[in-house]
């Protein structure tokens, strides 16, 4: 082959070494063995609904007063309306706090 001058016989050179390089590569990737299969557990958070009974809200006592009601009776039902607010409260508490 003394027709080909020196950069084809390089050129040829490096496409039969890639080209081997190739085909060996290819090879070994159908040698090596198949991964192994494992169950794996993985343990996530899930939210869940929660389910409480539902608090009512209950008819406050100092929706029906009056104007030309008394001084008195505007108190008293404003003193009551302050117990039914602190009873609903705890029920929204207690509600929430089931769900945590």
């Amino acid at each position: 082959m003394s027709w080909l001058t020196e950069s084809t016989k390089k050129k040829n050179w490096l496409a039969r070494s890639l080209s081997t390089g190739l085909v060996l590569a290819l090879l070994s990737g159908c040698a090596t063995p198949e991964p192994a299969v494992r169950n794996v557990r993985v343990e996530v958070p899930v939210m869940v609904l929660c389910k409480t009974r539902e608090v009512t809200v209950p008819l406050w006592a100092a929706a029906g007063l009056k104007k030309s009601d008394s001084l008195e009776v505007k108190v008293r039902a404003l003193l009551a309306e302050r117990r039914q607010r602190i009873g609903y409260e705890r029920g929204l508490v207690a509600a929430v706090t089931a769900c945590q």
